[in-house]
């Protein structure tokens, strides 16, 4: 396969025009395409634009058009750049450029976006592997891999964060990775360089309530505080627009999901526990420690069990009730599950 390289590598590159003859850029996550794109735009010089950068629409044109056009030669410049968007991800267009992609021309960038989706033509990238291609692979998030996004892009802001800050932002944005560029920018403009982001800082400028919202939910029921675990409850149900019960069904499923690895760790460990859970500070590991020792392993068993049950009926399946109803009793089964499960 061609060289695969990360967002932060190509990033560099790009800006220090270290440039590769041929980069594919493909997959589900279409913001770092797009951010990529923009960057491959702006490597010539306005002035050598006009006669030397050419965007291209792969539904518009065919691979031989595409590879005419590579095989010009810059007017008065070092280097032309060729950006062929729209790329579909069957093989048929980019197999019509794996000849030109083996032997590329040296005066010219070809970046080739596929956005959307996730190519695996062998023949293409076993031609772009001989031309010393580039492949950037641009993955959708999850549960684990956000949090270091979070933090790179904070510091690559010069911010630094709390822990509990992180998850609150983590929470109310979820994996979303545009919205997490947004709502970072917003800090950017509002904090001075190298402050840090508090819980209180995201409560007063993002909008979420530092004592009331998914990470607080998830430290009462761990430790069993029913009282806490229903006033926070309640806050939700008069604030739905900011705590909808679809991300807190997904917060307490993650919760749950990652106590029973910790369960079934071999290592528990404070460093085996983080390694195992994908984790960054040990203290994200306390809402961990502190359900460990409220709930055995037959307990969470039957508490995903709940979740799921509940996940199901807020969105309409077997019931009608109200979403806040459902999750006050969610919460009462969760805390009492008596940990007989049925197998």
């Amino acid at each position: 396969m061609a060289d695969v390289t990360t967002f932060a590598s190509l990033k560099k590159v790009i800006e220090q025009k270290k440039l590769s003859p041929v980069y594919l850029l493909h997959g589900e996550e279409g913001f770092y395409i797009d951010k990529l794109e923009k960057m491959f735009e702006e490597v010539l010089p306005e002035q050598d634009k006009e006669f030397n950068q050419f965007i291209l629409y792969a539904p518009e044109v065919t691979p031989a058009d595409v590879v005419s056009t590579c095989q010009s030669y810059p007017m008065m410049a070092e280097r032309q750049v060729v950006i062929v968007k729209e790329v579909p991800s069957t093989v048929s267009f980019l197999n019509g450029l794996s000849k030109y992609v083996e032997h590329p021309t040296p005066t010219t960038v070809l970046v080739l976006c596929v956005r959307g989706a996730t190519f695996k033509g062998k023949e293409f990238l076993t031609a772009l592997k001989t031309g010393q291609g580039v492949v950037y692979e641009s993955k959708k998030l999850n549960e684990r891999s956000v949090d270091p996004v979070i933090s790179d892009l904070l510091k690559e802001k010069n911010l630094n964060i709390e822990p509990k800050a992180l998850m609150m932002l983590k929470e109310h944005i979820g994996t979303d990775v545009s919205r997490i560029y947004n709502e970072i920018n917003k800090l950017t403009v509002i904090l001075p360089p190298n402050s840090t982001v508090t819980p209180a800082v995201i409560e007063q400028n993002i909008g979420i309530s530092k004592d009331y919202n998914s990470y607080e939910l998830i430290a009462a029921i761990s430790r069993k505080d029913f009282g806490q675990s229903m006033k926070i409850a309640r806050y939700f149900r008069k604030n739905p627009k900011n705590n909808p019960s679809v991300i807190i069904s997904t917060v307490l499923f993650n919760h749950f999901t990652n106590l029973m690895i910790a369960y079934y760790t071999p290592d528990k460990s404070e460093r085996g526990l983080m390694q195992a859970l994908g984790l960054k500070w040990p203290s994200q590991l306390t809402n961990i420690k502190s359900a460990m020792s409220n709930y055995s392993a037959w307990q969470v068993i039957e508490v995903l069990s709940e979740i799921r049950k509940f996940d199901g009926m807020i969105k309409g399946v077997g019931s009608r009730q109200n979403e806040y109803d459902l999750l006050d009793n969610l919460i009462y089964r969760i805390i009492t599950a008596p940990g007989r499960v049925i197998l």
